[in-house]
Formats: structure tokens, sequence, C-alpha cells
């Protein structure tokens, strides 16, 4: 089993603490991209919304959540010690297993058999819908 990400939420605090601390990075991206694709001040101000900043922050936090990645049978040693409620997406006929625990009593889980990198940025997709967006939104 190993680990990959930056950082896992204890509480819906400091969730929302690394939520506002991707902000800035999010809008510099945005810029960034905007810049590379030559817009001009009008098309930037037409296009760049504030919804295209948000959800250039919501992937940023997403892409940073620390992930487990696992076979079948660590992922069930885990999840018996687990108190909170596990969703799992996927099939159960295969070996592997990705799954982030949120900081309120909730978790997801992703199977997989050989496209680990497409599992976890599934699964953190998965965990900030599932696990963060209201924590984040209620802010």
């Amino acid at each position: 089993m190993h680990t990959d990400g930056t950082f896992a939420p204890a509480s819906a605090e400091e969730a929302r603490d690394r939520y506002e601390e991707v902000g800035p990075a999010a809008q510099t991206v945005v810029r960034e991209v905007a810049k590379v694709m030559e817009f001009d001040r009008e098309e930037y101000d037409d296009r760049v919304t504030g919804d295209v900043v948000e959800t250039a922050r919501d992937a940023l936090f997403a892409s940073l959540l620390e992930v487990r990645v696992g076979t079948r049978e660590e992922f069930e040693d885990w999840h018996e010690e687990y108190d909170g409620e596990v969703t799992i997406v996927g099939s159960e006929n295969v070996d592997s297993v990705v799954w982030h625990a949120g900081p309120e009593d909730g978790a997801v889980a992703a199977t997989f058999q050989n496209e680990e990198e497409a599992a976890v940025a599934t699964l953190r997709r998965q965990a900030f819908g599932r696990l963060y967006r209201e924590l984040v939104e209620a802010n």
C-alpha cells in the first residue's frame, strides 16, 4: 500500500482552510492559461468568469487530496477498522482499490485493475463531489 497526494483534512475547518489556500493558485493558473491562449482583455473579461476560477479551484483542491492505493485485502482491512460510511464505485472483481476518508465520517473508494493513475484521478473527483463540495461551499 502507498499514499499519493498532499493533504487529508482532519476537520471541516481544515478542509475550508485548504480550499481557501488553493484559491490564489487556481486564479494564477487560469490567468496564465488564458494568456497562453492569447485572450485579449475583452475575451478574458467575457470568458474567465468566477465559475471558471471556482472550477479550477475545485480541480486543484481535489488533485491534492491524499489517497491510499492498495490491494483489495489492504482496503478491506482498513474498511473493517473505519467507523464511517464508505461509498465504493467500480467492480468487485478486480485486485486494487484507491480510497480517501474525508473529515466527517465519510469515505470514498474506487476499484481498479491496471490503470492506477486514472483510478486516482476518478477517486479524487468523487471525493471532492461527495465529501468536500458542501463543506467548502458552506463557508
